[in-house]
């Protein structure tokens, strides 16, 4: 019994056993003081106070950049961005969208593009604003090779804008991404869309995007002649740290050598198709390829 309750500097057991009292009552009282640190950790964690070191990247419009933490799409972490509709599988109007966020965030570094089909169409991606010079894509041949070659790309010096085309992301790939991220201060994007002749109906991901969008087409109005600037539906379903929303966007300042930006033309209404035709294609399985060129170009 006496080794049980051997304390440094005890003569006896009922002074070892008073000091073993007194310490577990000042522990005891630490624990809620401990407790509140904890949360306080994990509130970070949430709000992504950790990696906020690495800035972010302003949309242009202040009604877009309040929604997302510290004012604009983070840098040194990955989105997701999907499109809506038959947009899931032909995403013209989702890779537009992505060549402006990538252009947004690529501080002057290489962007990479990984890829498993050969319809992307670069003379859009140029009028996008995406410099040719800075681009390299890389083609493979299934999901988890594009996910392996943007983990790569994300660690690798000199490369700060990463984009894959996937159909499915898991819980760990996404994790081993985010990693990447935090560890270069590289921004990562996953452009989801259905690579084969499955159901239009994509399942929701369970990876912990910072954001994730759905973008659609939508009509461009000029009263110029030639091309009018691209529109699309953007819809925010996720914003770690933030808010959600739905507007009608369109781009502005397209051109290498000058940054592009984005403004909100309207808000828009939450009215989400529920019927079957609601997917049909308006083209022919034969023009899905054109369509995804011409609609990437703002050509409707």
């Amino acid at each position: 019994m006496q080794l049980l309750f051997d304390l440094p500097g005890t003569s006896s057991l009922a002074e070892a056993q008073s000091r073993l009292i007194i310490r577990s009552g000042s522990k005891r009282d630490e624990r809620p003081h401990d407790t509140t640190t904890l949360k306080d950790k994990i509130a970070r964690l949430e709000r992504s106070d950790l990696h906020a070191a690495w800035g972010a990247a302003a949309l242009g419009d202040a009604s877009v950049d309040a929604c997302m933490p510290y004012g604009g799409l983070q840098l040194g972490r990955w989105h997701e961005i999907s499109g809506d509709g038959i947009e899931r599988e032909t995403p013209a109007a989702a890779t537009g969208f992505t060549a402006v966020l990538a252009q947004l965030v690529h501080r002057g570094g290489a962007i990479v593009w990984a890829l498993q089909r050969d319809d992307l169409y670069a003379p859009g991606l140029q009028r996008l604003g995406i410099d040719p010079d800075r681009l390299i894509l890389v083609r493979v041949d299934k999901d988890a090779d594009v996910l392996a070659v943007q983990e790569d790309a994300l660690r690798t010096p000199g490369v700060t804008t990463v984009v894959g085309e996937v159909d499915k992301i898991d819980l760990t790939a996404g994790r081993r991404l985010q990693l990447a991220c935090e560890r270069s201060g590289a921004t990562g994007f996953v452009l989801r869309r259905k690579l084969y002749a499955t159901s239009l109906q994509q399942a929701p991901t369970q990876a912990a995007a910072a954001t994730r969008w759905r973008i659609g087409a939508a009509p461009s109005v000029t009263q110029e002649p030639g091309l009018a600037p691209t529109r699309w539906t953007a819809r925010l379903d996720r914003c770690r740290g933030g808010r959600t929303g739905a507007w009608i966007m369109e781009m502005q300042n397209a051109s290498i050598s000058q940054t592009s930006s984005i403004r909100v033309v309207a808000e828009l209404a939450d009215h989400t198709p529920t019927t079957a035709h609601a997917f049909a294609d308006p083209c022919g399985p034969r023009d899905r390829g054109r369509y995804r060129q011409r609609t990437a170009i703002g050509g409707g």
